[in-house]
């Protein structure tokens, strides 16, 4: 029950985050491309990166990965949100916007995650 708690606690304080940036996103660069998807994955990818590689290093315990990977992270980065931006670009016309999105979404999340990572690495 423990483990539970600690994965709706983080995911209440993860989709909060996700909630907030996606706000403050289009209100800095507009409603017409997914920026607060688009930087909320890619921000969830480095934050993984960094969460796993230090844990790694310090041994860390299944609470923190529970209440931050799968909670905290899991309720800010979002994959139906994503999948539904592209689709709506789509039907919009903007294909080849919706192709971009597409791979900088995941190329970049991707790359954050081994940014992270590598980030842990330095630090060491």
């Amino acid at each position: 029950m423990n483990s539970l708690f600690l994965v709706m606690a983080g995911g209440a304080v993860g989709t909060a985050g996700r909630y907030l940036t996606g706000r403050a996103m289009t209100a800095a660069l507009g409603p017409d491309w997914p920026w607060g998807t688009l930087t909320v994955n890619l921000v969830g990818g480095l934050l993984m990166g960094l969460l796993v590689g230090a844990l790694a290093r310090t041994g860390g315990s299944e609470n923190w990965r529970l209440l931050l990977g799968v909670g905290v992270l899991g309720g800010f980065t979002t994959f139906s949100a994503f999948a539904l931006d592209a689709a709506t670009m789509i039907q919009r016309g903007a294909a080849l916007s919706a192709l971009g999105y597409a791979l900088v979404s995941v190329v970049g999340a991707i790359a954050a995650v081994f940014a992270g990572l590598a980030l842990v690495r330095v630090a060491a």
